[in-house]
């Protein structure tokens, strides 16, 4: 599962080679929140360009963030989504599915990744991951603060909200969704904290603004060795308990934790 997933602004092409070689498990290329508005159109002609020449990667794929569907520059940012190299889209100030079966049928088979940063986008999360080309959901807390008019949120006060998308992918039957970033860039250890509370609650990566907190996505959403040995542990006990009750740390073991060790070796390959 990708898990780490790496902003990287529409203007600044000669970082896109170096966002791949960042160890990341999706770069997305922003046109939106990083890039001013006259450098867009340069930006979009730079995306492409690298795209059309781009080989590839069996390690990382690249995703591009468009501007929002009731901007200027949204018609115009259809023109990258017919670059094969593509693999991905992030529809930021997502909350019509509409805008998704639109990018659907202009590029079928593209993974499609909605935004969550308002209320209109949270009420439709679950008809969001539900469109079809949805891969995941991702939340934007940074402007689904400012839409709802929290201040000096916590983070236990935007728990509902996180709770909420978890749910919706469940449903849609998607993968985990991803969280948002953290924005303070030299704190491993707040980023380690949030990536922890991200794995509790459910969500399965998350996005990045620097390279430097790939590796700590990373690590933080993969299960640890202990959780690995404990599943390799159970798994193994129920095959040879031939069907009997059994314990395992000297807790007993039912469906829900053969369920639950099966996931955790499944995200550990």
């Amino acid at each position: 599962m990708s898990r780490a997933w790496l902003f990287v602004p529409g203007d600044r092409s000669e970082r896109f080679d170096k966002a791949l070689a960042a160890g990341a498990d999706c770069v997305i290329v922003d046109l939106e929140d990083a890039v001013a508005p006259d450098a867009k159109a340069r930006a979009r002609a730079a995306l492409v360009a690298w795209l059309a020449a781009f080989a590839g990667s069996a390690t990382c794929r690249v995703a591009v963030r468009l501007n929002a569907a009731d901007t200027a520059w949204f018609a115009d940012d259809l023109a990258v989504l017919d670059q094969p190299a593509l693999q991905a889209v992030v529809l930021p100030k997502a909350e019509d599915p509409a805008v998704l079966a639109l990018l659907a049928a202009r590029r079928p088979g593209l993974a499609l990744v909605p935004l969550v940063e308002s209320a209109a986008g949270l009420a439709a999360a679950r008809a969001l991951a539900a469109a079809p080309g949805v891969e995941r959901l991702a939340f934007g807390h940074l402007d689904f603060q400012v839409d709802l008019g929290l201040r000096d949120a916590s983070e236990d006060d935007l728990l509902p909200f996180r709770c909420e998308l978890v749910l919706a992918s469940r449903l849609a039957r998607i993968a985990p969704p991803l969280d948002g970033v953290t924005t303070a860039l030299d704190a491993p250890e707040r980023l380690a904290a949030d990536v922890a509370r991200a794995r509790r609650l459910g969500f399965g990566g998350k996005l990045c603004i620097h390279p430097r907190q790939v590796a700590g996505v990373r690590v933080g959403f993969a299960p640890a060795a202990a959780e690995v040995a404990w599943a390799q542990r159970v798994l193994a006990a129920a095959a040879a308990s031939g069907g009997a009750a059994l314990a395992v740390d000297g807790k007993m073991v039912d469906r829900p934790v053969l369920l639950r060790a099966e996931a955790i070796l499944r995200d550990a390959a």
